[in-house]
């Protein structure tokens, strides 16, 4: 079964909880499309390894472009110094030369290193040797890229780690401003809170508007909303303006939508397989929280399958347009404003 975002956290949050009481592994491997849980998991280890007055003589940080695996093995053979452990971390761990080599000492590490290889934005292959060694004697954290429709609910699961409720349509907001980078979203979250009244508990859309820089009224996100009713003034209003904003991008555009309709598609499936599904469970097959499905069941109504099916096939076109298929000469703002206005006719 494919990891995901859900126990990925979790299984993070274990790893930190267990270094913060002082129980290390031998051997990690951090890895992943996303770095921000394996770099998460990297820094918990150095915070808490060793204490400040061990480190001069018992902590080694290197990068991968500056060693060979038989330095780290060397390096990781050594004894500590008037210490219990001594931490060796290599970061950018994939251009180290020779990386394979590792294998051997990692299906014998010393108990008393704790060796961190931390990988950035890549992974070891797991049909070889020091992926299984590190399986087997370690800890493997494989931290997988997070999909555009899983981002507002991670993003309401962080705020709920946090102990803060944030609204539906402010995730979803934060979302389409920071993407889908989730050390970008705790940066901003980080922002956002510094500017929040003392003692508050939730995070509104209001919030997000002022302290993160984007407007709600003029967003993928609203634009979404409206096609969904068909209503055609706004959406060619708000297509209009996000179009000639100077961050637009008409690719990122058509992806929000073509995720949108998609999930339109499988919805009508599953309503079609059973009229009778709950709200909870018409949630799930959308991945959206249970807000939103007031929007989607208008849009199923607006969007029976053919028009649907026709709405996917033109975003196809525009995705190919919007990345100069053609040599179209039609700016970014006139293919968004045209794309809209096909959509709502489809």
């Amino acid at each position: 079964m494919a990891k995901t975002s859900v126990n990925i956290a979790q299984q993070c949050k274990e790893i930190i909880d267990s270094v913060k009481a002082g129980r290390f592994a031998p051997v990690y491997l951090l890895m992943g499309d996303e770095p921000y849980y394996p770099e998460l998991v990297c820094q918990a280890i150095i915070d808490n390894c060793l204490q400040d007055f061990e480190k001069d003589f018992n902590e080694t940080i290197c990068y991968g472009p500056d060693v060979s695996a038989s330095q780290i093995v060397t390096t990781a053979r050594r004894f500590p110094m008037m210490a219990e452990r001594q931490l060796v971390v290599v970061k950018e761990a994939q251009q180290m030369k020779g990386l394979e080599e590792l294998a051997v000492y990692c299906a014998e590490p010393l108990e008393s290193t704790v060796l961190v290889l931390l990988m950035h934005k890549a992974s070891a292959d797991k049909r070889k040797s020091l992926y299984k060694s590190v399986q087997k004697a370690g800890v493997v954290v494989d931290s997988p890229a997070i999909r555009d429709y899983e981002i507002s609910n991670w993003i309401s699961s962080y705020y709920s780690s946090r102990g803060l409720r944030i609204e539906p349509q402010a995730a979803a907001l934060l979302g389409e401003s920071a993407g889908t980078e989730l050390s970008v979203i705790a940066a901003e979250t980080e922002k956002l809170l510094r500017n929040l009244p003392e003692g508050c508990t939730e995070v509104r859309v209001e919030d997000v508007e002022k302290n993160v820089g984007i407007s709600r009224q003029y967003s993928i996100f609203e634009l979404t909303r409206e096609l969904s009713l068909k209503n055609a003034a706004k959406a060619l209003k708000i297509a209009t303006h996000i179009g000639t904003a100077a961050k637009f991008a008409m690719p990122m555009a058509v992806s929000a939508l073509y995720t949108h309709f998609y999930r339109l598609l499988k919805y009508e499936a599953a309503l079609a397989k059973d009229p009778r599904m709950g709200q909870q469970e018409r949630a799930a097959v959308l991945g959206v929280n249970p807000f939103f499905l007031r929007e989607y069941d208008v849009a199923v109504r607006n969007y029976p399958v053919p028009s649907a099916m026709k709405v996917i096939a033109m975003l196809c076109e525009f995705d190919y347009l919007g990345k100069g298929g053609d040599g179209a000469a039609t700016t970014p703002d006139q293919l968004l404003v045209e794309l809209t206005a096909k959509i709502l006719n489809a």
